[in-house]
């Protein structure tokens, strides 16, 4: 398979930059250029090989739920023309993976919503009945749909992983006003999304927003939206209690990781070409199955 050289980072001269593990922001003082490049993280570590159009299929989903969903957002243009000089140079490189957006001030939460419960809920619910201190009923399964979707809030970690806290630390940190409306419009989002993934035959066991405030004070949507290194995606078909359903998912890398004698606190082994390949097609996958549309 003859796949497009993966773009793992970005430089646009005389524009400061922060990258994070995926993407690379530029600032242009009141708005931002975000670049969804080809990077993949795992393990809290970004590996050293890219996957191929990761970065425009991941930007192309975001595109797609923010117009479905029509919730207040950042996005200004996804024209490089409309970005200035130095982006319309590189407009080849950069259409598809790159929009304007306002900038905002950042709510420094996680904004986590369950519908179903999998990975570190499944966990914390063996042990106390529990996800994130939220009592659930007895007797669920790994990947057991829950009553109702429920808000689990976590810390933003510039490195390493985000933590889950309580609702009250929430309100401790971003004042109960802010806590409500960023719980009540998480949730909103969620569930309308989750019911338009299962027309398609696929289950949104999970996700988290992440949300910003203008100076006007109003609350929009930013960055990313419920795509598939954001959220967890499973396939109605393969989907049973007891087990972890295969997901749409950078898990695929994941696991592969996991077979080899990598302990984790060393940088990764290279990715083979296979595992790249593979890897690129769930993504594919995801793209085709929620949106109905071939990825070009």
């Amino acid at each position: 398979m003859s796949l497009p050289p993966a773009i793992t980072k970005t430089e646009i001269p005389g524009v400061p930059c922060k990258r994070g593990k995926v993407r690379d922001v530029y600032d242009l003082g009141d708005r931002l250029v975000i670049v969804t490049t080809d990077r993949i993280s795992a393990f809290d570590w970004v590996l050293g090989e890219g996957i191929p159009d990761k970065g425009k299929i991941l930007n192309q989903m975001t595109l797609f739920w923010m117009n479905l969903l029509k919730v207040e957002n950042h996005l200004l243009s996804t024209d490089p023309n409309e970005m200035g000089p130095a982006f319309s140079s590189l407009a080849p490189m950069l259409r598809g993976r790159a929009i304007l957006v306002k900038k905002t001030e950042v709510v420094p939460i996680e904004c986590v919503v369950r519908g179903w419960l999998a990975g570190s809920g499944w966990k914390e619910y063996q042990s106390s009945g529990t996800v994130c201190g939220i009592k659930l009923p007895s007797g669920l399964k790994q990947s057991s749909k829950l009553p109702e979707p429920i808000f689990t809030p976590a810390t933003k970690a510039e490195t390493g992983h985000d933590e889950n806290i309580s609702f009250s630390q929430m309100v401790e940190r971003v004042g109960a006003e802010t806590a409500n409306t960023l719980r009540d419009r998480s949730i909103d989002v969620y569930s309308r999304a989750a019911a338009f993934a299962h027309e398609k035959g696929i289950i949104l066991a999970d996700t988290k927003f992440e949300w910003g405030k203008l100076k006007s004070g109003e609350i929009i949507l930013i960055d990313e939206v419920l795509t598939p290194d954001s959220s967890r995606f499973w396939d109605e078909k393969s989907h049973a209690l007891g087990i972890s359903p295969p997901s749409f998912d950078k898990q695929f890398i994941r696991d592969w990781l996991e077979s080899t004698t990598w302990d984790k606190n060393s940088p990764p082994p290279a990715i083979p070409q296979s595992i790249i390949e593979q890897t690129r097609l769930r993504y594919l996958e995801a793209f085709k199955a929620l949106t109905g549309k071939s990825f070009a």
